[in-house]
C-alpha cells in the first residue's frame, strides 16, 4: 500500500455558493463515504487542513484582492466594486465566511504539498482543492483563491522545486497557467474542451508562455464531443513527453472529471474509463521522474451523483496503492443516497460497454484533435532540458 494522505475537513463544506449554484462540496459527503464504504479510507490516511495564512495567499494574490475578500461578506464594501473583483456575480456570488472557507481550501493544499516534500508520504490528495481559475487579483469560474498556484509558488519558494503542474479538467487551466507563464521553473500542461464553446475561452494551442518560460506552457484544446479513445490518445502523446523533458521535481496534478457524458456544464464524451486511466499514469510519470513525489487536487466536477464519486474513488485508490478495475457499488452507500438523489445511481464502479451511443462525428472530431496534438508536439520545446 502506497505512503498516502487524504486532506479532508467536514469545514470544507462551508465552501458552498448557494442551494441552486452548481458547484455543490456535498460531493465531497458522497465520495468519502464511498471511499470508506469500500474499505479504502484507514484512520492514518486522514489529515486535517490548515487555513493558509495572509502571506501565503499573497504568494500569488495581491494584497488588496486579499482584503476584498475578507471583507466581502461584512456588507462595508458597495456590490459594483466587488464586481470589479470577480464577487457578487452569478458565478461567485458572496457567502458568509467567505475568505476563511476559500482560506482552508489553500491550506489543505499546502499541507497535501508540505507532507510530500517533507517525506510524510509520497502522495497526498485534497479533494476540495483544483480552483484553477481565480486569478491574482481576481476571483472568476466558481474559484476564489487559486489553491494550485498558491501551492506551486510555496514548493518553489520553500523547496526550489522544479514544478509540473497536469490539468485535465474540462476548463482551461488558466488562472494557474497565466501564474507561471513566465518561469522556467514550473510546466503546466491542460488538456480541456476548446475555448470556442466553454469558459474560460483561453487555453489555445499558442499559449506556451512568455519570456524565459517559453515553451514551458502546453494546451491541449479538444473538441467538443470528444470520446475515450480521442481524448487518452492527446494525454499519451503529450503529457509522459512533457515530463520527460521537463524532469519535475514533483508533479501537483488537478483532477476535474466534468469531462464525463454525463457533466451539465460541459461537452467532452468520455466514460469513467479516463478517470480510471489519468491517475494510473500520473502515478507512474511520478515514480519514474520525481520519486514519487505527487500532489493531488479536485477541481471541476458537477454531476455529483454519477461521476464525482465515481471518478474521485477511483483517484484515491490509485494515490493510495489499492488500485481498483471495476466492482460494483457497495449496496449500503446506494441506499443511502439514492433518496436523495434525482437520478438512478449507477451500480458499478466503471460505466458499463455500450453506455452510450457512439457520437455521429467521431472520426471527424478524431481527425481535429491529432491534429491538435500534432501543433502541440510540434511546437514543444526542444531545448528544455533537465536540471534546475
Amino acid at each position: 500500500m502506497e505512503s498516502a494522505r487524504l486532506i479532508y475537513s467536514k469545514d470544507f463544506l462551508r465552501y458552498r455558493f448557494s442551494e441552486i449554484h452548481p458547484f455543490n462540496n456535498k460531493r465531497l459527503e458522497l465520495t468519502l463515504d464511498l471511499i470508506r464504504s469500500l474499505g479504502l479510507l484507514s484512520p492514518e490516511h486522514l489529515m486535517p487542513p490548515r487555513m493558509a495564512t495572509d502571506e501565503e495567499l499573497a504568494l500569488v494574490h495581491t494584497p488588496e484582492y486579499i482584503e476584498v475578500v475578507k471583507r466581502a461578506d461584512d456588507g462595508t464594501i458597495p456590490p459594483e466594486r466587488l464586481e470589479e473583483y470577480g464577487l457578487h456575480t452569478e458565478d461567485n456570488p458572496v457567502f458568509p465566511g467567505i475568505h476563511q472557507a476559500a482560506a482552508l481550501v489553500v491550506g489543505g493544499t499546502l499541507e497535501a504539498a508540505e507532507a510530500v516534500m517533507s517525506g510524510r508520504c509520497t502522495h497526498a490528495l485534497n479533494l476540495s482543492g483544483g480552483l484553477h481559475h481565480a486569478l491574482r487579483g481576481k476571483a472568476s469560474g466558481f474559484c476564489i483563491y487559486n489553491d494550485a498556484s498558491v501551492a506551486i509558488a510555496y514548493l518553489r519558494k520553500k523547496y526550489d522545486a522544479r514544478v509540473m503542474y497536469i490539468d485535465t479538467d474540462a476548463h482551461h487551466g488558466d488562472g494557474v497557467q497565466w501564474s507561471f507563464y513566465d518561469d522556467p521553473h514550473v510546466m503546466t500542461v491542460s488538456i480541456h474542451e476548446t475555448g470556442r464553446y466553454l469558459f474560460p475561452g483561453t487555453g489555445h494551442v499558442y499559449e506556451r508562455g512568455t519570456d524565459r518560460g517559453v515553451g514551458t506552457s502546453l494546451n491541449v484544446p479538444l473538441d467538443a464531443f470528444t470520446e475515450d479513445d480521442s481524448w487518452l490518445d492527446a494525454f499519451e502523446q503529450v503529457v509522459p513527453a512533457a515530463v520527460r523533458e521537463f524532469c519535475p521535481d514533483v508533479i501537483l496534478s488537478q483532477n476535474g472529471c466534468d469531462s464525463h457524458r454525463f457533466d451539465p456544464l460541459t461537452h467532452l464524451s468520455t466514460t469513467m474509463r479516463i478517470y480510471r486511466e489519468i491517475p494510473r499514469r500520473v502515478r507512474q510519470l511520478a515514480h519514474e521522474y520525481c520519486d514519487g513525489r505527487w500532489i493531488a487536487v479536485g477541481g471541476g466536477g458537477y454531476d455529483i451523483w454519477r461521476v464525482v464519486p465515481r471518478a474521485w474513488t477511483l483517484l484515491w485508490a490509485e494515490l493510495s496503492g489499492q488500485a481498483l478495475e471495476n466492482c460494483k457499488l457497495p449496496r449500503q452507500w446506494l441506499e443511502r443516497w439514492q433518496p436523495e438523489s434525482p437520478c438512478s445511481l449507477p451500480e458499478q464502479l466503471m460505466d458499463p460497454e455500450g453506455i452510450f451511443q457512439p457520437i455521429p462525428r467521431r472520426k471527424e472530431i478524431t481527425q481535429k484533435n491529432a491534429i491538435t496534438v500534432q501543433q502541440v508536439t510540434r511546437f514543444f520545446n526542444q531545448n528544455q532540458a533537465c536540471g534546475p
